[in-house]
């Protein structure tokens, strides 16, 4: 589900919006047993995420991986694609950065393009043309932004020692609305919210923000926060996905990731899925995902709202399990399991047909795999090649395909007669 902020089009943004369902609710691959995937690269530099605007435009962000001798110089830029091809469209001018991490785009109500990389925001027209910039409070990374209901924009700075610093921007002008907001701990997940609800992920605990209009200022809940590392040996969580009535995350967020997240784990435990009742986090638990120690994400899990299911991934060793969830008891009944699976980036749910779209990095190269979320089975799956397993963003095509980004490609993924 999307806030009123975004364009209406079936993926507006990354996750497919601020709640961070990961899903394709507007159509579906209903791959059949004498179907195959077919797979459409074109090499790029650093993709980051694909976003859908009118039907058949597509939208890539990639940023650069530069250094300057005056140190962190990366810029993004953003491609408009043929959605077949791949071929380029139109592109965006180099926009201004900073220290590199994969930033983010969303199309909003007015019908611009906005994004976050480095520590810049960037308001473009739909052709691509830079309309506005703002340089951000801190010399840091900012790991994209969402939209809240009342249109603003909210993003923070990505770092494990520094305090997270909310800005909120105004996307007309571009410039904020209020002095920037610094968060009770750092914060290395991407923000989610629902409706003006502000959700940050810190380095220890989840708490929330609301937006009050009225006083144009967000203000902490006092009542709503969880220490989710109190008493236990874990690192930080990444983002939370807003499913229902319930945040779910996970934890060993801290990890070495070069080419791979195998075996790149810091601590060692298990890592942990997470859940967090909206209504009231005093009511919250906790499971391992797969048992095993040196457990490690850099992603968020999934949640099939119809199904009731939710899919996580111990990544660092190759890992993927799912559980029934019974709201009413507020109990996790495990329901399949993968080993030896190379799970990492964000997924895509296609609700309709119960497929759950993930990779599956394998020998030294990246795959995607169409999986039954019900039975964990393999309906189809793919080689997208390249070396590094990819950590960032898919999104659904026009039709029955898909759109998967790994860093030095971008890949449109089609069903087609085997």
């Amino acid at each position: 589900m999307r806030t009123d902020a975004y364009l209406d089009t079936p993926w507006p943004s990354e996750d497919g919006g601020p709640e961070r369902l990961a899903c394709a609710s507007t159509s579906m691959l209903g791959i059949q047993p004498h179907e195959r995937l077919q797979v459409t690269r074109r090499r790029t530099m650093m993709s980051t995420m694909t976003i859908l605007g009118a039907p058949g435009e597509v939208f890539l962000l990639t940023h650069s991986a530069m250094r300057s001798r005056l140190g962190f110089a990366t810029s993004s830029r953003v491609t408009r694609l043929d959605a077949i091809t791949l071929k380029p469209i139109a592109k965006s001018p180099r926009l201004p950065g900073g220290r590199m991490w994969p930033g983010g785009m969303a199309l909003h109500r007015n019908g611009d393009l906005y994004v976050v990389y480095g520590n810049h925001a960037h308001r473009l027209g739909r052709d691509l043309s830079l309309r506005a910039s703002l340089t951000l409070a801190h010399d840091l990374p900012y790991n994209s932004f969402v939209l809240l209901d009342c249109g603003l924009l909210v993003c923070k700075n990505i770092s494990d020692h520094v305090p997270a610093r909310l800005s909120i921007i105004d996307p007309e002008t571009l410039r904020p609305v209020c002095a920037d907001l610094d968060c009770p701990e750092p914060s290395i997940a991407r923000l989610s919210a629902r409706g003006d609800t502000l959700y940050v992920v810190g380095v220890r605990s989840i708490f929330r923000y609301h937006w009050d209009r009225a006083g144009g200022r967000l203000v902490f809940d006092e009542d709503w926060r969880h220490d989710y590392a109190a008493g236990a040996r874990q690192s930080y969580g990444w983002d939370a996905v807003l499913a229902d009535d319930q945040a779910w995350f996970m934890d060993n967020g801290h990890h070495r990731y070069r080419t791979s997240m195998i075996g790149a784990g810091v601590s060692a435990t298990p890592n942990r899925l997470i859940r967090v009742s909206l209504s009231d986090s005093a009511d919250h638990d906790a499971v391992e995902v797969s048992g095993l120690g040196g457990g490690s994400i850099t992603n968020p899990p999934v949640f099939d709202v119809d199904r009731q299911i939710v899919v996580a991934m111990d990544s660092a060793n190759k890992y993927l399990r799912a559980w029934r969830f019974d709201a009413g008891r507020r109990s996790l009944t495990p329901l399949w399991e993968r080993g030896n699976f190379g799970a990492a980036s964000h997924m895509l749910l296609y609700p309709g047909s119960g497929e759950l779209v993930t990779n599956d990095y394998d020998k030294g190269c990246e795959y995607v795999a169409v999986l039954d979320i019900v039975t964990g089975e393999t309906r189809a799956r793919a080689r997208i090649g390249g070396p590094m397993q990819g950590v960032v963003f898919p999104s659904p095509g026009w039709g029955r395909d898909f759109y998967w980004c790994s860093m030095g490609l971008v890949a449109r993924v089609a069903v087609r007669e085997a």
